[in-house]
C-alpha cells in the first residue's frame, strides 16, 4: 500500500481533474445499475398484455421500486414509449460520461507519469559516476522507459477502468439489496471465496513482474551493446554470438512473462465458476418463490440481471488488482533509483567560485574506486599547479593520469587529503559552479546526434553563431565543416558515427574553446588527429593556454615538451616532477619512457 500510495501521490497537482473524473464515473456507474432496474418494466408491463397498453405520464424511481403514474385516459404517451425514453437516455448519459470521465482520468495518469519519468530520469542524470558503474546503459534505459511504461498503463488506463466498475458495482449491489437483501447476502456469500486467492495471487503476479522486468532490462543492455558497438560484432564476425545471446534472454524473458500470464489469468475462471455455481442455485429458488406468488417475473429478472452484471465488475477489478500488482513490482527498482541518496552533492555550506586566480593543490591525496576498495589506489598526491600554468601527467597507462582529472571535475570524491582551487576545499564548491570553471576533452570524444553547431555550443548554449564559427576556426575544424552537406547544420548522426575520429575529435576541441573555462582537461586530445592537423592545434592551443590553467594527459611525450611541469604517475604514486629536460637530465622513468618512444625500432619496417 506504501508503493500503490506513493504511485499515486504523483496525481497530487491534478486533483482537480480527477475528482470531476471521479464524479463522470460516479454517474456512469449509477446509469449502469440503472439499467438492471428498467428490466422490470419490462417484464412486468411492456411484455404482459394486460398491462402493456395502459397510458402514463411519468416513470420514476420511488422507495426502490419503480411506479407507472396513470394518465387521464386519452394520454398519448404508453408504458412502452416511457421505457424506450429511459433505456435510451440512461444509456446516453452512460456513455457521454464515461466518455469524459476516462479522458479525464488518463490526462491525469499520464501527466503523473510522465513527472515520475521525468523525476526519475533527472534523478538519474545527477547520480554520481559510481552508481553508472554499477548500472548498465542498457539497465537504465529499461527502467525509464519499459518499467514506467507499466506504471503508467496502471495509472492511466486501469485508475479509469478502476474508477468505472467500482462505480458500476456499488450502483449494482445497491440494486440487488433493496430488491432482496436476503436472497443478495446469500448471492454474495462466494465472493470471498474468490477474493481471498485474489490478493495472495496478486503478490505472486508482483513478484513475476520483477522478474520479468529484470529480464526486460537484460535484453535491452544486450540489445543496446550489439547495437551501439556493431563495428567489433562485425570485425570479429561475431554475429552469431550476439544473436545467441539475445536469444537465450528473449526465452527467460517469455518464461518470465508466461508465469506472470498464468497467474494473472487464474481469477476470472474462479468468478465464473462460483456464478455458475450461484446462478443455478437462485433459479431453482426463484422457480418457487414466483410459484408462490412471492416474486414476480420481473423483479427476479432484473435481480438476475443486476447479479450477473455485478459478476463483471467484480472480475475486472480483480484483473486491476493484478495489474496493479504488476505496476508496483515495476515500480520497485524506479524507486530505487528515487531513493539513492546522491554520493557526490552539494555541501550545506558549499561557496560560488565565479573565477580561478591562485592556484589548484592536490593535498595527500588518496583516492581508491568504491566498488573496488582492494583494488587500484591513489596515494599520498601532493601537487600544487599554479595559475595560467600547463602541467601535464605522463606515465605507464592505468597509473591513475585520469583518475587525477576526474578527482578534479568531483565525480569521485578522494578517501583522504583534500583538493583545493584557490583555498577551498572542492567539497565545499558548488557542483555547478566547480564545473563551470573546467573544460574537458576526453580520449574518447562523446557527441550527440544534433547538429555540428548544437554540439560546439553544448556548454554555452547562449553562445552565438559567429562564436561557434570562432571556435570551430581556432580548433581546424571550420574547413571540413563547411564541406558538410549542410555545414553547421549538420546533423552529426549517433555520436558523430558520420564524422572521422579526428573530426570527432576537433568538434570536441571547439566544443571546449567556447567554453572558455579558466581550467582546462585535455585526455589525450590530440590522440585522433593527423600530423599536420595536431601541429595546428597545438598552435591553437598554445593561443588558448595564456593565462588559463592546463592539465595535459598524455602518452606522446612530443606534445608536452613545452610544459611548465611534468608529473609522472606509475601505480597511483608520483614518481618524478620537473620539465621536459630535467626529467631527461635525472635518467628515471620519464627518460625511459621517452627512449622507448623515440628510439625503440619500428615494427612495421624492422621486423
Amino acid at each position: 500500500m506504501t508503493e500503490l500510495r506513493r504511485l499515486l501521490g504523483y496525481t497530487r497537482p491534478y486533483i482537480p481533474s480527477l475528482s470531476v473524473s471521479v464524479l463522470l464515473m460516479a454517474i456512469a456507474g449509477a446509469a449502469h445499475a440503472f439499467i438492471a432496474l428498467l428490466i422490470r418494466p419490462v417484464f412486468d408491463r411492456v411484455l404482459d398484455p394486460a398491462t402493456a397498453d395502459q397510458p402514463v405520464l411519468l416513470l420514476t424511481v420511488l422507495k426502490h421500486e419503480i411506479y407507472l403514474h396513470h394518465l387521464v385516459p386519452n394520454a398519448i404517451h404508453n408504458v412502452w414509449t416511457m421505457v424506450a425514453f429511459g433505456i435510451v437516455s440512461v444509456f446516453l448519459i452512460k456513455g457521454v460520461a464515461e466518455y469524459a470521465g476516462n479522458y479525464l482520468v488518463n490526462r491525469v495518469g499520464y501527466r503523473a507519469v510522465t513527472d515520475l519519468r521525468q523525476a526519475t530520469f533527472q534523478r538519474v542524470l545527477h547520480m554520481d559516476t559510481e552508481f553508472y558503474e554499477m548500472h548498465s546503459t542498457g539497465r537504465l534505459m529499461s527502467s525509464i522507459m519499459s518499467d514506467i511504461e507499466k506504471i503508467q498503463v496502471a495509472v492511466s488506463h486501469i485508475l479509469a477502468d478502476w474508477l468505472r466498475q467500482s462505480f458500476a458495482a456499488l450502483g449494482l449491489l445497491y440494486v440487488i439489496l433493496q430488491t432482496d437483501w436476503k436472497l443478495a447476502l446469500v448471492s454474495l456469500a462466494s465472493l470471498p471465496l474468490v477474493l481471498i486467492p485474489t490478493v495472495r495471487i496478486g503478490k505472486k503476479i508482483r513478484r513475476a513482474t520483477r522478474s520479468a522486468q529484470n529480464d526486460a532490462a537484460e535484453l535491452s543492455q544486450i540489445l543496446q551493446e550489439a547495437l551501439s558497438g556493431h563495428m567489433v560484432v562485425k570485425a570479429f564476425h561475431a554475429e552469431r554470438h550476439e544473436s545467441l545471446r539475445f536469444h537465450n534472454a528473449s526465452l527467460r524473458l517469455m518464461r518470465s512473462s508466461l508465469r506472470y500470464v498464468a497467474q494473472q489469468s487464474l481469477a476470472s475462471p474462479l468468478i465464473e465458476f462460483f456464478a455458475a455455481l450461484t446462478i443455478v442455485a437462485l433459479l431453482t429458488y426463484a422457480r418457487n418463490q414466483i410459484k408462490a406468488g412471492a416474486m414476480t417475473t420481473g423483479e427476479f429478472s432484473s435481480f438476475i440481471v443486476a447479479l450477473l452484471m455485478l459478476y463483471e465488475p467484480v472480475k475486472r477489478l480483480t484483473g486491476i488488482h493484478n495489474i496493479f500488482q504488476q505496476a508496483l513490482g515495476a515500480s520497485q527498482k524506479v524507486f530505487e533509483y528515487l531513493d539513492r541518496e546522491e554520493r557526490i552533492k552539494d555541501h550545506r555550506d558549499a561557496v560560488e567560485l565565479s573565477a580561478f586566480q591562485d592556484s589548484i593543490v592536490l593535498d595527500r591525496v588518496g583516492f581508491h574506486y568504491p566498488q573496488s576498495p582492494d583494488g587500484f589506489q591513489l596515494a599520498d598526491i601532493s601537487l600544487q599547479i599554479p595559475a595560467g600554468a600547463v602541467a601535464a601527467l605522463v606515465g605507464p597507462s592505468g597509473g591513475g593520469k585520469s583518475t587525477l582529472a576526474a578527482l578534479l571535475l568531483r565525480l569521485y570524491d578522494v578517501n583522504s587529503g583534500q583538493i583545493r582551487i584557490d583555498n577551498h576545499d572542492i567539497r565545499h564548491i558548488k557542483m555547478a559552479s566547480l564545473r563551470g570553471l573546467v573544460s574537458v576533452v576526453a580520449q574518447d570524444t562523446f557527441l550527440f546526434n544534433e547538429t555540428v553547431a548544437s554540439n560546439i555550443r553544448y556548454g554555452r548554449r547562449e553562445a552565438t553563431d559567429a562564436d561557434v564559427r570562432q571556435a570551430a576556426r581556432n580548433a581546424m575544424a571550420e574547413e571540413f565543416i563547411s564541406s558538410l552537406p549542410q555545414g553547421f547544420n549538420t546533423m552529426i548522426g549517433e555520436r558523430g558515427a558520420k564524422l572521422s575520429g579526428g573530426q570527432r575529435q576537433r568538434i570536441a576541441i571547439a566544443r571546449a574553446l567556447l567554453r572558455n573555462s579558466p581550467i582546462l582537461i585535455l585526455d589525450e586530445a590530440t590522440s585522433h588527429l593527423d600530423t599536420e592537423s595536431e601541429r595546428l592545434v597545438q598552435d591553437a592551443l598554445g593561443n588558448l593556454m595564456q593565462g588559463r590553467t592546463v592539465f595535459v594527459i598524455a602518452h606522446r611525450l612530443s606534445t608536452i615538451r613545452r610544459a611548465d611541469q611534468i608529473i609522472v604517475v606509475e601505480a597511483g604514486r608520483i614518481r618524478e616532477t620537473g620539465t621536459h629536460d630535467q626529467l631527461l637530465q635525472q635518467g628515471g622513468l620519464y627518460h625511459y619512457l621517452h627512449q622507448l618512444q623515440f628510439l625503440e625500432p619500428d615494427p612495421l619496417t624492422n621486423p
